[in-house]
Parts: structure tokens; sequence; C-alpha cells
């Protein structure tokens, strides 16, 4: 979608594309830069490939990866991946494309507020995804329960493979629904009028014109949801490892908590296995879109094919049935859980309390303490993503610099690498101490913070470079003929363009790295608790309420940071909020 949505954007601002030599100061920063994205982005993955690769202990070649390989458990966690990853890719799919073409081709009511709990997968963690439904579906649940819906008892049938492909499918279809609607976005009204004027009924248009053209976005945007699904770990945690369903993900969580660092070698095995999975699917999405895109003409915008009657009626009950059983029920059970005295009882006016915030959440030092870690570790994170980001930007988008550009690449590869991974490749670096310096940073908030602002630098970079990619590069050079310094060009010419989309970028940092748990739950230690490692703790030991309450205040909190953020709708650049046209 980001690939097809910054193409759009180049073609349509007639800003030059000329390329411009690095002046004395720029080729410093291009050094820092590079110092930046190297150390904590490149030198941990390609720590990880040597430690994955490395010989055997009777000194075979590859043999590290040859052992790991040859365990049934590590084949049984591959097969259970690639299964559970593809029936996710086939709901992501086929619920993606139906509910962008309604939102896209129909004038469903509540637009934005339907577009936004779509895309709301997308804002919530995993780990609170999974407790929702398990919280939603089952013969206890209090919601089913007080309704009178619950099926008889029983264990979960989401405790199970196909649980695991339904939730990670929900949660990855806004892959594909933002892939479809920015094709369509780009697509011209003439191709459409000029069908109807030979004839062709609405079906006929959406079968031979629009379907056809979106075909390439339904499939980039279906293996995006592959390489994200063999990365998840929120689900499969809280699913898999209760219902006995391994995949990689939980493999390797097991074996480095249960064996600690001495199992190191054998888990950067496993992590090499699925970063392969995940690069592959990456290079085969690009080789497709590079073979399979159509160019068409451009023109007015598409205009919504059902202007009313009972095509419009039935998209819009389409796409609000789904919003109710995707996003609303969950939560809806959620906020029911938290609400519950103990598992098993029914929610009632005289069984409502509010115990599990006074006590799971409030009483508990450990859980205040999480709040408190996940706070400043995701300002921190934010604030050091943004200040990177715009410099970073403006070389890439402003100065065209080419090596700027490779590093831009670079520095995406944490952010689209499965977050077990980096996670395990930031270990291998930092858990010795630390050259000259003789410190170690494992274990302590210090290497949370600097995996944070690795992993979660593309979602500030990209807004910013598509935001400077429309200034001028003329203003730059006025300023530098003026006799302006690179730094006071940065701060008075740079900055103010770049803000808002950088301001824009830093808060959905915060708000992803608030209830972060894939990198957390292998880099967290004593006191340096997280939230998503206590939601995901909570629920483990069997306090369900507890997890439940505190995963209400989570939402609720990031909910309140995306109203934000919309409210800055109007200074942000267009595409900037995925919710927004």
């Amino acid at each position: 979608m980001a690939d097809i949505t910054l193409a759009a954007r180049r073609t349509a601002v007639p800003a030059t594309t000329r390329r411009f030599p690095l002046l004395r100061g720029e080729r410093l920063l291009l050094v820092l830069l590079v110092l930046y994205v190297g150390l904590l982005s490149a030198l941990p993955l390609l720590r990880l490939v040597v430690e994955a690769l490395a010989p055997g202990g009777d000194g075979a070649f590859l043999g590290v990866l040859r052992e790991s390989w040859s365990s049934r458990a590590v084949r049984r966690a591959f097969s259970n991946t690639v299964t559970a990853s593809v029936g996710s890719v086939a709901i992501s799919a086929a619920l993606g494309t139906a509910l962008a073409l309604c939102l896209t081709l129909a004038r469903v009511r509540w637009r934005v507020a339907a577009t936004f709990l779509v895309l709301s997968p997308l804002l919530i963690p995993s780990q609170i995804m999974a407790l929702a439904w398990i919280e939603l579906i089952g013969a206890v649940t209090p919601l089913l329960s007080s309704l009178g819906l619950a099926p008889a008892r029983g264990p979960n049938p989401l405790y199970s493979g196909w649980g695991i492909a339904l939730l990670m499918g929900i949660e990855h279809m806004p892959f594909v629904f933002l892939a479809v609607r920015a094709s369509l976005a780009f697509l011209p009204q003439d191709l459409v009028e000029a069908a109807r004027v030979a004839g062709a009924r609405r079906g006929r248009i959406l079968a031979r014109i629009v379907l056809p053209l979106a075909a390439p976005a339904i499939l980039a945007g279906s293996i995006l949801a592959f390489a994200a699904a063999v990365g998840n770990f929120g689900v499969p945690a809280l699913l898999g490892i209760p219902g006995r369903f391994p995949m990689l993900t939980t493999l390797i969580y097991q074996r480095l908590n249960g064996f600690g660092v001495s199992m190191m070698g054998q888990v950067a095995a496993l992590a090499l296995i699925l970063m392969a999975l995940a690069g592959a699917a990456l290079l085969v999405r690009a080789l497709l879109l590079r073979r399979l895109s159509v160019p068409v003409a451009a023109g007015a915008r598409l205009n919504p094919m059902a202007e009313a009657g009972w095509a419009n009626a039935g998209a819009s009950a389409l796409v609000w049935i789904c919003v109710v059983l995707i996003a609303i029920a969950p939560m809806a059970a959620l906020v029911t859980a938290s609400l519950t005295p103990a598992v098993g009882v029914r929610l009632s006016a005289e069984t409502a309390t509010l115990v599990n915030y006074a006590s799971a959440v409030f009483g508990s030092a450990t859980v205040r303490r999480a709040f408190g870690n996940s706070f400043w570790l995701s300002l921190a994170a934010a604030g050091i993503a943004t200040l990177v980001a715009v410099p970073f930007a403006y070389l890439s988008a402003m100065r065209k610099s080419t090596p700027a550009r490779v590093l831009s690449g670079i520095a995406d590869m944490p952010f689209v690498m499965p977050g077990t991974v980096f996670a395990l490749a930031m270990i291998l670096v930092f858990l010795r101490p630390l050259p000259l310096v003789g410190v170690s940073i494992y274990g302590t908030a210090t290497i949370l913070l600097i995996a944070y602002a690795a992993r979660f630098l593309p979602i500030v970079l990209r807004p910013t470079g598509a935001a400077l990619e429309a200034v001028e590069p003329a203003l730059d050079e006025a300023g530098r003929m003026l006799g302006a310094g690179l730094w006071r060009r940065l701060t008075l010419i740079v900055a103010p363009a770049a803000a808002p989309a950088a301001v824009a970028g830093g808060l959905l940092v915060f708000m992803t790295a608030f209830n972060e748990l894939t990198v957390s739950a292998l880099l967290w230690s004593s006191g340096v608790e997280t939230v998503g490692v206590m939601i995901f703790s909570l629920q483990y030991e069997g306090n369900s309420t507890g997890a439940a309450a505190l995963s209400v205040l989570s939402i609720l909190f990031v909910l309140v940071l995306a109203l934000f953020v919309d409210a800055l709708r109007p200074r942000l650049p267009a595409g900037t909020l995925p919710w927004r046209d």
C-alpha cells in the first residue's frame, strides 16, 4: 500500500527530481545516520545471521542450522506456522477486499467511523485482540452468558490452529484493505463511465473492470499479511501455547525462557527460518508488483457506484455487520470480563464490580510500574525516532541522496522483520558488556528503548519523507545561497514543513510502542515490565479478569491518543491518517 501511495504521490507532485551533491555538513549528517542505522538495525540482524549459520559443535558446515532443522518440534512448528499463516491470509484477503470495495464503491453511513473500526486491529495489540476473543467465545464468557447465548461447557474452540488463523486473519486484514482502497483511489471514473455507456451493469463493471485492476493490490496486501502472520507472537502465544499448537515464534519464546542464553544458537537458527519466510514473501511481493501493476490514465476519482437502493443498503449492512463482529463485539466482551468479579460469574447489575481495576491494576505496584515504563519508553522512542526522521527524510526526499535512500531501505528491516527475530538480534549484540565502557545493557530499560527506536523509525520516516517530497527544493537552495548553514536550514525551513507529519508519526510510534509485546517479551526483565508483557503475564497466570481490566485501560489510552491525532488532520499531509481519505 505504501509503495502504491508513494508512487502516486510522486507522480502527482511536480517537484524536481534532479539530485544534488551533498555539502560538507550534509556529509557529516549522512555519516551520523549511517552509524545510527548500522549499529541499531544492520549490525543486530547481521549478527543473528552469523550466529545461525555458525558451524556445529563438531565443526560441521551449517551445523547449528542443521541441528535445529532436524528437531521434530521445529519441523512441526514450521508446518503450523505456514498452514496457520496461509489460512489467515485467505481470511484477510476475503474480508479486506470486500470491506474496501463496499467502503469505496458505496455510500456507507458513518463512513469515517466504519473505516476507523475496520482499521482498529492495527491499533489494538495482538495479545489484547486474542484476549478479547477468548472472552467473547466460550462457555464461561460473561457477554454470551449475560445474553443467554453461551455454548455448552467445554474447551474454548479458539485454542486451536483454526482459531489462530481466524484471529490472525482479522488482525492482518487491514493490510489488504489499505492496499485495495489505495488502488481504487487511483482508478479513473472514465473507465466506469465508458462501461456504463456501453450498457454494462454494476455487477459486470465490478467483475470485469474493478476487480481485475485491483487484483495486484489484493495480492500485494495478502503477501504482506502473510509476512506479518509468520512473525505474529501475541495470538499464537495466547491461543497456541494452551492449545498445544506451537509456532516458530512461540517455540523461540519457550526455548529462550526455558533454557536461557545457552540455547542462543538454536533459537537464532529458528529466527533465521522466520526471517527467510518473511523475506521471501516480501521479495515475491516486490516482484509481483513490478510485473502485474497495470498503468491507468489519470482522471477524475472513482465515484461510488451504488448511489441508493438495495445495493447501497446491502453494502452498508455488510460493512456494519463485519464491524460489529470483528471490532465492537470483542471489545464489549473484554469490558464485560473486566467488570466481573471472577471467571465464570454471570455479569449483572448485582455482580458488576470495579474490583479488577482496583486490585489487579491500581493496587499492583508491578502494573503501575509497567504503565510508567511503557509511557516513558514509548515517549522516548517516539522522540528519538522523530528527531532522527526529520534530517533523514531531508537527505533522502529533498536532497535526493542515493546513499540516504539506500539507508532508508535498511532502516525498514527491523520493522518488516518479525519482532521476535529483531529482539533476538538485539540480545546477541548487547548481551555482552559494551566495548570501551564495559557495561552491559542487557536486562535494562536501555535495550528496550534502543529496540523501540530502531524498530519503529519507519513509522515516522515514511510520512515525514512524503511531506518533504512535496516541498520545493528551491527553498533549501535559497536558504543556502543566503548563507544559512545546514542546522539553520533544518530548523527554519525543513522542520516547519515536516513538523505536522513528523508529530503525527511520532504519536503513531507512541501508540504502537505503548502496548508492544513481540519485542518486549524477550527483552524485558524484573523492574522494567511493560504493559504488553503484564497483560500477557496476567492471562498466562490465569488472572483473566485482571488482564481484561488492564487491556481496557490500555485501549482507552490509545483511543484518546488516536482522537488527538485525528484532531490534527487539517495540518497533516493527505494519507497520513489511514482512516481518513
